[in-house]
């Protein structure tokens, strides 16, 4: 059994989707803070098996002593964390303990329960201000622009730390770029409970009439367009990696780094023009000062999960911009059906089996519907 922490948000959803249907038990762990539990729900319709489901949060030890002996967890896949660059400048404390303090004491239950394959969602953001284009993992650490990129670094160090200490670890560092997109389906996609701090889910909001007007932080950076240069990945692609990657941890002890990037950047721009292309919509444009903590480019260099994961992004820009658009416009109010479908009475399953029908998406008919395991 595979433990994914924060697995009903954005990115992990998506991984446990993968991971069910590879045949995976799963058991999930999420404190909802940025999350919903319909989630779940929609995860089992799609993947054709119900993962098991706890609320609660990695900084509860005693929890995950108890889940540690409950379940037979042979992995555990570590999404859960905060992942707002602004947010971290203005509550830095809030990521350090939370991404840090969760961390450290994620990987303490391991260690005592005997579990020693741990998967980490890591960020780009621990290159910093990298002047080499397009980054590789030999890149030089250590100068993250904002307390969440220092919080990702640190947790990346306290993991590698323990995986050289004790040759039983195997330890994979996941640096995410920018993952954006939905399932194919539009019953998984990204949901904030707050105001959107990333580009797309915010764009989407601006064509969907739900905030006035895009704006663009800054128009004067040394890009070709003077705004910021990302490399977009979709996160279905970014999910099949963690397959890949987990596969690796089994056969490989120690720390292994990997790039999840497709090697091509887009600027601010550029997403613009490209959304407005994929969905017709005109999005109004407000140029402000640049953000604390944002960086001029940053793209990866995906050669090296190419070669030991034989792993590759293969959707394109507009593949994961239709498929985010997909979602917003059937779930304008994220994962709550009932603003969704006010005038509906059918059960919230009933009206997701027709969405993803109505999507043409491939349905498993032989969904389970096991109770929930819960702790309490």
């Amino acid at each position: 059994m595979i433990l994914v922490t924060g697995g009903v948000g954005y990115i992990g959803a998506h991984i446990c989707v993968e991971l069910l249907s590879d045949g995976n038990d799963v058991l999930i762990l999420d404190n909802l803070c940025n999350s919903s539990r319909i989630t779940v729900e929609r995860i089992t319709v799609l993947a054709g098996a119900r993962p098991s489901f706890i609320e609660g949060d990695v900084r509860n030890r005693p929890l995950l002593e108890r889940i540690f002996t409950d379940y037979p967890i042979d992995a555990v896949v570590h999404c859960a964390g905060l992942k707002a660059v602004g947010e971290s400048v203005r509550e830095p404390l809030r990521y350090f303990e939370t991404n840090v303090s969760g961390s450290v004491n994620l990987c303490q239950a391991m260690a005592d329960a005997g579990v020693h394959t741990l998967l980490f969602s890591s960020s780009a953001t621990v290159y910093g201000e990298c002047v080499q284009m397009p980054i590789d993992e030999s890149c030089v650490l250590g100068q993250p622009t904002n307390p969440y990129g220092h919080s990702k670094l640190m947790a990346e160090n306290v993991m590698g730390s323990i995986a050289r200490s004790d040759p039983r670890w195997s330890v994979g560092l996941l640096r995410y770029f920018n993952p954006i997109g939905a399932h194919p389906s539009g019953l998984l996609g990204e949901a904030p409970t707050t105001a959107p701090n990333n580009l797309l889910p915010y764009l989407l909001q601006v064509a969907t009439g739900q905030q006035k007007e895009l704006s663009i932080f800054g128009d004067d950076y040394p890009t070709p367009d003077g705004t910021g240069v990302r490399d977009y990945i979709h996160v279905m692609d970014l999910a099949g990696g963690h397959l890949k990657a987990l596969d690796y941890l089994q056969r490989n002890s120690g720390v292994h780094t990997w790039n999840l990037g497709t090697g091509r950047g887009y600027s601010v721009l550029e997403m613009v023009n490209a959304f407005e292309r994929v969905s017709g919509m005109n999005i109004p444009l407000k140029t402000t000062p640049r953000r604390n903590g944002d960086i001029a480019q940053c793209w990866a260099d995906p050669g090296k999960a190419a070669r030991e994961l034989s792993w590759c992004a293969t959707r394109n820009l507009d593949e994961m911009l239709r498929d985010a658009w997909r979602w917003q416009c059937q779930n304008p109010h994220g994962y709550e059906v009932d603003n969704l479908y006010p005038n509906t009475s059918e059960p919230e399953d009933v009206t997701m089996i027709r969405l993803v029908r109505s999507a043409d998406a491939l349905f498993r008919p032989n969904t389970t519907r096991d109770a929930n395991k819960t702790i309490t």
